[in-house]
């Protein structure tokens, strides 16, 4: 069958509209080459694109595509890459395109590990099969060049099997980004799918942003005061930076300073001055990302911005699945191709260490951008040294600049941590400790152990109170009893609401603190009780705090929530720092209290940078290694005898950056969420375009849970034939109540003390 040889199949019997092999995979290495062009790896991708579905090439994938069954075609092209012969540096690139060529779609494998998946013995299994070996007519119909795969401008760092690993992630996302978009655009020529939405790119716009945001920074300094001319003097001084060489960057600024208008206004100066192409908000929380997402949008325009935080992924193909129908649900997965997007740090980070093609393929596109990583020191400390090897190596390699952005600058400079960042000289606010003495709008007091029925006795005494408590189940627990008690304007903030839920409820509590503001003799109660989803970055102003235990990075956070506009006098702002007694503190933050007990012992003063640094420095010092508690830099290693020894999907499973490992539930309540629902029915609309619809609708929950719900009827999956296991949706409307959200059986065997947010 020489010269028919196909790579998809079509409508037509008499394959008239079948997708040729050679143009499928010459398409592939031409679009992987342009997207990997801007960090120097052309060349290796267009390898990876030319030989990742040379398997096709044989008569037992051919009758796959008639109904066969299914065969193994990502091996082959790894097989002839291993054999090209190369030396030195070379043979190291050709290895990472091995890598990625298998992986493109089960996802990166590990080198050696206990499987048959794993890279050495798929090679090993493959060189026995002779039926899976392809016909040479490939030969003459691809053009092969694998001369000259390391980078010209490869700035070499302390970490060069590392290094290597994020080459391999760059080169493996732009390969499945690319077969994905030359599928997605075979299958819609087809009228099978329709086109995911086209871009524009920040450089078009960037002329249209700056003039917005200088409108609406203009409009802001019209308001006459102290504090906003304040903001005024940091947001021009920041600006005044955004000429400075690429790189790392910090910006301390205390809360109140106008963190994220200052971080954008650099971010677009700054992407003009560097040629940057996307600018990336990345956040800890989903409650800070739909507020962050929602100034951007203001600022630069609905249709600019991507929010992408949704936990509904499909992580893998199905094998039992028919491979066309499954290649046209994972092609839609989220690319980040927008101009502006805002994300959380699971998303950014999961995905730079992902092994599957789902997350990974967006990786590419994170090269090149301004990313300002919000309250950075929400970072979770057994990830923070692989998080910190990944930011220097987009930083050195991937022609990124980032912005640590944070009232509570970490201890992460190089001069103070071991293995650190070279951050000297970085900063971009005007005088730190000058900033963070004439911000300051609360003091903290120590209260000793405080029950349940001591905190309704505080709030009774309080009309406005916000009371922030470390797990879901003790926020329900002292709701109710607070409820049970008569109190009212009582407001419950927890993930137990799905993110738009949450929405309403911030914006009735701004509603009646603001109302109160302006009828001060006429108080509308508004007592707040939440979890520490609030802390970082939301905006709410209360005159009264209470804190349970915590870090002192997590209770300085809690202090940004009082008397945020500094319009109280400081001496009646209080922050209270509890111990809830009957409400043991989850492990992962015992450590941090104990830090911050010893920070208070000392007498300094806790909303000082002096005490900020002193803190993590304890903390980091007390962790060492366990900063890599997961051996994450460790899973990649080199040799000069057997080359790379990567252990892509080991890190992958267990590099996470929340371990709760919550599974979605969506809750469709109202319209917009019951219209999308109903479109997973329909075979042509994107799984992404959906997904992008309902992530404001899910609520996550304990894995059991989840279990108990679709067993006992209350949930169930939607569409699983077409969409897969991605969507669980809530049947039973009445275990969502809208003072509390989504109530699950069996909480206390599902163990939700251990959930933080």
């Amino acid at each position: 069958m020489t010269g028919n040889y196909y790579a998809h199949s079509g409508r037509s019997a008499d394959k008239s509209d079948w997708q040729r092999q050679s143009d499928h995979l010459r398409a592939v290495g031409e679009l992987a080459a342009a997207m990997a062009a801007r960090f120097g790896l052309e060349k290796a991708a267009r390898l990876a694109g030319l030989l990742h579905d040379l398997g096709k090439y044989t008569l037992p994938f051919q009758r796959r595509l008639a109904g066969g069954p299914a065969v193994d075609h990502s091996t082959a092209g790894a097989a002839v890459v291993t054999a090209l012969g190369l030396k030195g540096d070379d043979a190291l690139v050709a290895e990472l395109v091995a890598y990625c060529i298998l992986g493109h779609h089960a996802g990166l494998p590990d080198r050696q590990n206990e499987t048959d998946a794993c890279f050495d013995a798929r090679l090993q299994r493959f060189a026995g099969e002779a039926g899976l070996q392809p016909d040479p007519i490939w030969k003459t119909e691809l053009p092969l060049d694998a001369s000259g795969l390391v980078p010209a401008a490869l700035r070499r760092g302390a970490h060069p099997a590392f290094q290597l690993s994020v080459m391999a992630r760059m080169l493996f996302s732009c390969l499945v980004d690319a077969d994905f978009k030359d599928t997605e655009r075979y299958y819609c020529g087809l009228g099978e799918i329709e086109p995911d939405r086209e871009w524009p790119t920040l450089a078009s716009l960037l002329p249209e942003f700056t003039a917005r945001f200088d409108a609406y920074m203009g409009a802001k300094a019209n308001a006459d005061s102290e504090l906003n001319r304040l903001r005024g003097e940091i947001l021009a001084h920041v600006r005044g930076k955004a000429g400075a060489a690429g790189g790392l960057f910090t910006l301390t600024v205390p809360t109140g300073g106008g963190k994220t208008l200052a971080s954008l206004g650099f971010a677009l100066d700054h992407a003009r001055a560097r040629g940057l192409c996307r600018i990336i908000y990345s956040i800890p929380f989903t409650s800070i990302t739909e507020q962050t997402a929602a100034i951007l949008r203001e600022v630069l325009g609905e249709e600019h911005v991507l929010e992408h935080h949704s936990a509904i992924e499909q992580e893998g193909a199905e094998p039992d699945r028919d491979w066309a129908s499954r290649d046209r649900i994972r092609l839609a997965m989220e690319d980040w191709a927008a101009p502006v997007v805002v994300t959380t740090n699971v998303q950014l980070f999961e995905s730079l260490f992902a092994a599957r093609t789902s997350r990974a393929r967006k990786v590419h596109n994170i090269a090149g951008s301004v990313i300002i990583l919000d309250e950075a020191q929400t970072l979770p400390r057994p990830l923070l040294m692989p998080c910190m090897r990944m930011l220097e190596e987009l930083a050195l390699n991937y022609g990124c600049s980032i912005v640590l952005c944070t009232a509570t600058q970490p201890a992460l400079d190089a001069r103070r941590l071991r293995g650190g960042l070279p951050l000297e000289g970085r900063e971009l606010a005007p005088d730190p400790a000058g900033l963070s003495r004439k911000l300051r709008r609360a003091e903290i007091r120590q209260a000793g152990e405080m029950r349940n029925e001591d905190l309704v006795a505080a709030l009774r005494d309080t009309p406005e109170a916000l009371v922030i408590v470390n797990s879901r189940k003790h926020a329900l627990d002292l709701f109710r009893e607070a409820e049970a008690a008569g109190l009212d304007g009582l407001v419950h903030l927890t993930t137990r609401q799905y993110a738009a839920h949450r929405r309403i409820v911030l914006d009735e509590v701004r509603g009646r603190l603001a109302r109160n503001r302006s009828h001060p003799h006429d108080l509308t109660p508004c007592r707040v009780i939440a979890t520490s989803l609030v802390e970082a970055g939301v905006d709410i102003d209360f005159p009264k705090v209470w804190r349970a235990q915590a870090g002192l990075d997590q209770i300085v956070q809690a202090a940004g929530r009082c008397n945020r506009e500094g319009k109280r006098p400081l001496a009646e702002s209080i922050v209270t720092v509890f111990v809830a007694a009957d409400y043991p503190p989850p492990a992962e933050i015992r450590g941090l209290i104990g830090d911050m007990g010893r920070m208070a012992r000392e007498g300094l003063d806790l909303l000082s940078l002096e005490a900020m640094e002193s803190y993590f420095g304890e903390v980091y010092w007390r962790l060492g290694d366990r900063l890599d508690g997961k051996n994450v830099v460790g899973s990649f290693r080199l040799s000069r005898l057997a080359g790379t020894d990567f252990a892509f999907r080991s890190v992958a499973e267990n590099f996470r950056m929340i371990e709760s490992g919550m599974a979605p539930v969506v809750v469709a309540l109202d319209d917009d969420a019951r219209e999308a629902v109903g479109k997973l029915t329909i075979p042509n609309i994107s799984s992404g375009a959906i997904t992008r619809k309902l992530q404001s609708y899910v609520v996550q929950v304990p894995p059991k849970a989840r279990r108990l719900l679709i067993e006992n009827g209350h949930a169930e999956f939607v569409c699983k034939e077409l969409r897969g296991d991605q969507f669980v949706v809530l049947r039973n409307e009445s275990l969502y109540r809208k003072d509390v959200g989504l109530l699950w059986e069996d909480a206390d065997y599902l163990r939700e003390e251990s959930i933080l947010i």
